[in-house]
């Protein structure tokens, strides 16, 4: 999900690929000394890692709790998609009717959608754009990326504006919403169905850490295969940066115009410019520093399975965009103090994201680079240091701290009527609480006295009130 370019100050999140804690005497000494030789020349020969990394835990509550998402995730969508729509969306109403089954289905919304990914992919293959290195895998190997996503939301909107000239009816999107979102549910399906046969017959190099368990159900959710390519079509490169998120945009133009419909303006609400704007301004920032995702954890340790094709294709584009739609049907007039307050703190937000994540992105790719000689790091035992400077040194995830930020810019627009637009502040607020969790933990097993340092050095973990 989304997310996306959310990471540590870590340089390299590689799971099982090193251990700081020291190992107690285990009987045989000159076991150990064959382990520490072998280490030596895996080093000389593959400098990217161990050929046969070490199992991982399983991660969201392991094989019961995939299962439990798996059918949560899509319920969850359905909740919002139909909560929304209701004149007062407040939970003393829940639950909201559920309409026919033969309501959800609509072949055209399918076709739309169809179209719609084919239109991305046609862009991400034209030979338009940077050919960027990715991270160094386990097999030693480097691949390469086409990043020309800023080229393809440029096209993307000029094809847009090309159709509201020629009066196509955007708003389709609005009043089609929930079949659109049937259709995008069951293309993320047939993808997740593809991906995990095609993993059954990739090479132990080729799969991720953390999703080979054995066990089916879990496997499936979290994704086996690292890189799934069709020959140079990176298919979770792919679908990360291109259909979800520039869809997210285009969804939120149409909420736009639905509202412009519904509520007889001759222009949109000053909500509803601003949250186009805010989120518009965020996409395009990713797209045109879409470099760094590859830097991230989707893209270096997660395999591509029904979790990031489920967010990617579904959570994305018809959950984030929550506060346009809202605000359709429940306009909210802001006074000029509340819009320029809001407005700086979209700033502000964007400021420090931004920053925070081209230091982080600068140093992760090369830690050597004399530009970058002025930075303080606390070096660890594992040949990797730790960056202690620049936003870095203020709180251990200044990125997250500026993604809150514009995520509150992001909700108050819509009032505080309802909590339902408010949705992705909680949520956003639940996953990063529990993503420093995880963070947490694996930087401790991995930097062991190193990473108490940086705790020393660096106190507060995502916001300066929290420890």
């Amino acid at each position: 999900m989304q997310s996306a370019a959310k990471e540590e100050a870590d340089p390299e999140k590689n799971q099982g690929r090193y251990n700081l804690r020291r190992r107690k005497d285990d009987g045989d000494v000159k076991e150990a000394e064959a382990k520490s030789e072998l280490q030596e020349e895996r080093v000389e020969k593959v400098p990217a890692a161990p050929a046969a990394p070490a199992p991982t835990p399983l991660d969201f509550g392991g094989k019961i709790g995939a299962f439990f998402w798996m059918l949560f995730l899509p319920a969850w969508v359905l909740f919002l998609v139909l909560h929304v729509d209701q004149k007062d969306p407040s939970l003393s109403n829940f639950p909201p009717a559920l309409p026919s089954l033969e309501t959800f289905w609509d072949p055209q919304a399918l076709v739309f959608v169809v179209l719609w990914i084919l239109f991305q992919a046609l862009l991400y293959i034209l030979p338009v754009g940077k050919l960027s290195d990715g991270v160094l895998l386990r097999s030693g190997k480097r691949l390469k990326y086409r990043t020309n996503g800023f080229f393809a939301i440029v096209v993307s909107a000029a094809v847009v504006a090309a159709a509201v000239y020629q009066e196509v009816d955007l708003t389709y999107i609005h009043s089609h919403f929930l079949q659109l979102t049937t259709a995008s549910f069951l293309i993320s399906m047939m993808l997740s169905i593809y991906l995990y046969f095609r993993s059954r017959s990739t090479g132990p190099d080729e799969r991720a850490l953390g999703g080979n368990s054995g066990n089916v159900i879990y496997d499936f959710f979290k994704g086996r295969e690292l890189n799934p390519r069709i020959k140079e079509f990176d298919l979770k490169f792919f679908c990360e940066m291109r259909p979800g998120l520039i869809g997210w945009c285009l969804i939120n133009f149409a909420m736009a115009l639905a509202e412009m419909k519904q509520q007889n303006l001759d222009a949109p609400s000053c909500s509803m410019i601003l949250v186009n704007i805010f989120q518009l301004i965020y996409v395009v920032d990713g797209l045109w520093n879409e470099e760094a995702i590859l830097t991230t954890m989707d893209l270096m340790h997660d395999g591509f399975g029904y979790m990031l094709a489920f967010g990617d294709l579904v959570w994305v584009p018809f959950t984030y965009t929550l506060q346009a739609r809202y605000l359709v049907s429940h306009p909210k007039p802001l006074s000029l103090p509340l819009l320029a307050t809001i407005i700086i703190l979209k700033i502000v937000g964007f400021y420090i994201f931004r920053k925070s994540n081209s230091e982080k992105n600068a140093f992760r790719r090369n830690p050597s680079d004399p530009r970058l000689s002025h930075l303080k790091t606390i070096p660890t035992a594992t040949g990797k240091s730790l960056l202690v400077s620049g936003w870095w040194r203020v709180v251990r995830h200044p990125n997250y701290l500026g993604d809150l930020i514009m995520a509150l810019a992001w909700s108050l627009p819509c009032g505080f009527s309802h909590l339902l637009p408010w949705y992705y502040m909680i949520y956003f607020i639940i996953l990063l609480v529990h993503r420093d969790s995880r963070d947490m933990s694996e930087c401790r097993r991995k930097y062991g006295s190193a990473w108490d340092e940086y705790c020393r050095t660096v106190r507060y973990r995502i916001i300066p009130c929290v420890y």
